[in-house]
């Protein structure tokens, strides 16, 4: 009889409350485990399902007393259905392609990030990380990683995004994009990509992070219709009621299912 060792235990922690960078005014907490080991891939899929996100070799949910703003989304990919913006975006975008490159970070592509992070979230804790702290945010990766690379037919890099390859599908971890074209939506190019992508890689879902529909810089997340939702462990569609946000999000919740 073989000997198998047994099963190291998972154990979750929860953060120290912070201001919500979401929604003025509230406070977040954070539940999280390590992402380590030779079963970090099997992990870190169920960890997505159950809604958790990933960040280096760590895994987190919002677990925020009395808010449930955060709401775990994923497209699936096979459903999905362009709408008339959508299809403006493409076509604005055709002469665009995206090339999957290691999770190696180069000078090119954090040059690219500082412009953004000035740009857009000047006021944010990454507009003064450093190209130790970006290498590290694309390098400390336990699991199938790669960056997408969005080039011109110059060759000039216009925008990039750290994804990871799960069971079923592609999560996008982050992206950045050159500022001031935002009439050509490259944030919004790179999510379609990505659905075209998981398609052709025969993967079920995109999963997008967290969708706050109180939150102009999140909310945009449920134009990518149809969408489902994690409410109380279970995905669901996401309703126009609730994409309008004409239907309050009394209700959501996210509860995580079992990780082990």
């Amino acid at each position: 009889m073989s000997y198998k060792p047994p099963r190291r235990p998972q154990f979750f922690y929860t953060t120290a409350p912070l201001p919500c960078p979401y929604v003025p005014g509230r406070t977040e907490r954070k539940v999280v485990t390590e992402i380590a080991g030779p079963e970090a891939d099997a992990l870190h899929d169920r960890l997505s399902r159950a809604g958790f996100r990933r960040s280096h070799n760590i895994a987190y949910a919002p677990v925020c007393p009395g808010c449930n703003a955060c709401v775990p989304i994923r497209i699936p990919a096979a459903r999905f259905q362009t709408d008339r913006t959508l299809r403006r975006i493409a076509r604005a975008n055709a002469e665009v392609e995206g090339f999957e490159v290691p999770p190696r970070a180069t000078a090119e592509q954090f040059q690219l990030f500082q412009r953004y992070q000035q740009a857009r979230h000047g006021d944010g804790d990454m507009a003064t990380m450093s190209f130790y702290d970006y290498r590290a945010m694309v390098e400390d990766t336990p699991i199938d990683s790669f960056i997408v690379e969005f080039r011109d037919p110059d060759d000039r890099l216009l925008g990039a995004c750290l994804t990871d390859r799960l069971g079923d599908g592609l999560s996008a971890v982050y992206s950045f994009f050159v500022p001031g074209i935002e009439r050509r939506s490259l944030g919004t190019y790179t999510i379609l990509w990505l659905i075209e992508r998981a398609r052709a890689l025969g993967l079920p879902y995109v999963y997008l992070g967290y969708w706050v529909g109180e939150s102009r810089k999140m909310s945009y997340k449920a134009r990518f219709r149809p969408s489902e939702i994690l409410v109380a462990g279970t995905w669901r569609t996401l309703t126009e009621a609730e994409a309008a946000g004409t239907e309050g999000a009394a209700g959501l919740s996210l509860v995580t299912e079992t990780a082990g």
